[in-house]
């Protein structure tokens, strides 16, 4: 569980330093930095931590990883082209909703405290990434059109598709699954940065941003990787998916950013989901 926590830690520290740098460049050119970033975390790292993954558990990683940068991809996208108050509520009920299902359906031994709890957290993650909407939201011209649902429910299916492969490769593996899963997916937004006319350098003033997202990236993804070796996947991938209150407490610490009425009970729901999680976790 607390591996769980890091990561939510971390993927919400490196999305508000990402988003930092994304206000001030493109957001494919941050990537192009911080994927490749993150890549050269992990393997440097990974030796140190041995373990090997051949055979059909290398084909697994590499479809987990396309599927990341799919899912990158796709919820930029959405989130240029639709309301963000939907985008975002929508992909993050699916990436701690999807898993959840998948591992209790496989079987995983939660007790009945432990899933009402899964459960308050998926709505939390719901409300603390839902945006307030302003007269400035209602005025402009993005709609959720047929394009951005699609891209929507793919992003977020896509994310959760990663979480379930990557729970499915082997202990003695070490860190070589992170290692192949982002090396795929570092190719995958190279060509769509490519393809998009976006491949070059971000300007100098997102440049450090991007790189400590990149570094904060490879931190919390070891962290999740640790958390699903040591724990279940439907209380991993819920509590890891708390990510957006790590962001929007940032926003408010360091930008002075607002937090609305739906926010601030999505952040009281998560902390009496994650006692709520501990506490059924260990009882049962």
């Amino acid at each position: 569980m607390v591996f769980a926590l890091v990561a939510a830690l971390g993927y919400g520290l490196s999305d508000f330093v990402g988003g930092l740098a994304s206000r001030r460049t493109h957001v494919l050119r941050v990537v192009l930095v911080t994927y490749p970033v993150g890549l050269a975390g992990l393997l440097l790292v990974a030796p140190l931590a041995g373990g090997h993954l051949g055979g059909f558990d290398l084909v697994i990683a590499m479809i987990g990883g396309a599927a990341n940068g799919l899912a990158i991809i796709w919820f930029y996208s959405a989130l240029a082209t639709g309301p963000m108050n939907v985008v975002s509520p929508l992909t993050a009920l699916l990436v701690a909703g999807l898993p959840l299902v998948f591992g209790l359906v496989t079987g995983e031994p939660l007790g009945a405290v432990a899933i009402g709890g899964a459960l308050l957290a998926v709505i939390a993650v719901v409300l603390v990434s839902r945006e307030e909407r302003t007269a400035v939201d209602e005025a402009g011209p993005v709609r959720f059109t047929v394009r951005v649902g699609w891209l929507t429910v793919g992003s977020g299916a896509a994310f959760a598709v990663y979480f379930v492969l990557l729970d499915q490769l082997p202990d003695d593996s070490g860190l070589w699954p992170l290692v192949v899963s982002r090396g795929t997916a570092t190719a995958l937004v190279l060509a769509a940065a490519l393809v998009a006319g976006q491949f070059r350098m971000p300007e100098r003033s997102a440049v450090a941003l991007s790189v400590t997202a990149g570094l904060l990236d490879a931190v919390c993804n070891t962290a999740f990787l640790l958390a699903l070796r040591t724990g279940l996947l439907a209380v991993v991938s819920v509590l890891t998916s708390l990510y957006p209150a790590a962001t929007v407490l940032m926003a408010r610490l360091v930008l002075g950013e607002r937090t609305g009425r739906v926010q601030r009970l999505g952040l009281a729901l998560a902390a009496i989901s994650v006692t709520l999680i501990a506490s059924g976790s260990a009882i049962a």
